[in-house]
């Protein structure tokens, strides 16, 4: 198998490793919608996995598999450690993030910036490889304000291929490190979907999915011609039940109703400890485009304990139908 991989995933759909979205009750819902969609967890630091309390950051329930582990970080021997932990605690893949725009993940030499040194990625991917028998794989840009060639790009990915990487995730925009913030880098610089088909063609051994901009099933399920998967961003957050479409209409299998979601989700929220906030803002999209969303969003908000909670998703129906 390509770069060593011992065990395939089904690539063709994923939802994008998203902070303070894709955490492990996010994740729950989501495999509610989708059993077979690959999801991502947020990107954890090397940092908070060595010297911080891993559990808390790496626990998850085994409902969510298949489920990858993002790892933000630079240092071989670092990614190498953490990748072996992150295989112990059970995750089906290890994604190394070179893609993140961030002043501050910049600083601490990860992310985005880490384009420009491409040897240094390769043999944070050869470390991780030779660290666990998952999957391991990278998610990058396809270039920076500084250096946005397709050469350069193609040397990227080469190094990182040669290093023994399984699969591509590439965010088909360039990253501005100096003047956007995050949340302007994912709109300001424009998609450049031909950079990413042009890069397929050029490894078409390589897995290769694509990510940015895929607002809709119609839009996934374009890419699919071109590339190996479509990767899910904030629109998968913001309005969950497009993946139980995309489960539907990519793997054939059955379409979730939001009253079985709901019932399911909420039983899984009396026996999480979270508190009750943390819980419902996975729900808040949930009726998204529907009469009534609001005032169901807002019975979320209100909810202050399980029961408050239960209740608000139990009778969902009613709170859209008194809009």
């Amino acid at each position: 198998m390509f770069g060593g991989m011992k065990r395939a995933l089904d690539r063709r759909v994923s939802v994008a490793p998203m902070m303070d979205r894709t955490d492990r009750h996010a994740r729950y819902l989501h495999r509610l919608l989708t059993p077979s969609t690959l999801l991502y967890t947020e990107m954890v630091t090397t940092g908070a996995i060595l010297h911080g309390d891993a559990a808390r950051h790496l626990r998850f329930d085994a409902a969510e598999h298949p489920v990858a582990l993002q790892l933000g970080g630079s240092d071989p021997a670092q990614l190498a450690a953490c990748a072996r932990i992150g295989a112990e605690f059970g995750y089906d893949e290890i994604n190394l993030n070179v893609g993140c725009p961030s002043d501050r993940v910049s600083a601490g030499r990860f992310g985005a910036c880490l384009m420009a040194e491409p040897a240094l990625v390769a043999r944070g991917v050869a470390a991780m490889r030779a660290a666990v028998d998952v999957p391991v794989t990278v998610k990058c840009r396809i270039g920076t304000d500084e250096q946005d060639s397709f050469e350069h790009l193609a040397e990227f990915v080469r190094g990182a291929v040669d290093a023994g990487a399984d699969a591509l995730i590439v965010h088909a925009r360039i990253a501005v490190l100096g003047g956007l913030s995050p949340k302007e880098n994912r709109t300001i610089p424009p998609l450049r979907y031909d950079v990413v088909y042009r890069l397929k063609d050029a490894f078409p051994d390589l897995p290769m999915a694509i990510n940015g901009g895929i607002a809709d099933a119609d839009a996934a399920v374009a890419q699919l011609a071109r590339v190996d998967g479509a990767m899910i961003g904030r629109a998968a957050y913001d309005n969950p039940m497009l993946l139980t479409e995309l489960e539907s209409r990519v793997f054939g299998g059955p379409q979730v109703t939001r009253e079985s979601a709901l019932a399911a989700y909420t039983a899984y929220a009396a026996r999480a400890a979270a508190p009750v906030r943390t819980l419902a803002r996975p729900l808040m999209g949930l009726h998204s485009g529907m009469p009534g969303a609001r005032a169901f969003r807002r019975a979320l908000s209100n909810a202050a304990s399980i029961d408050d909670l239960r209740f608000a998703a139990h009778h969902d129906r009613t709170v859209v139908l008194a809009a």
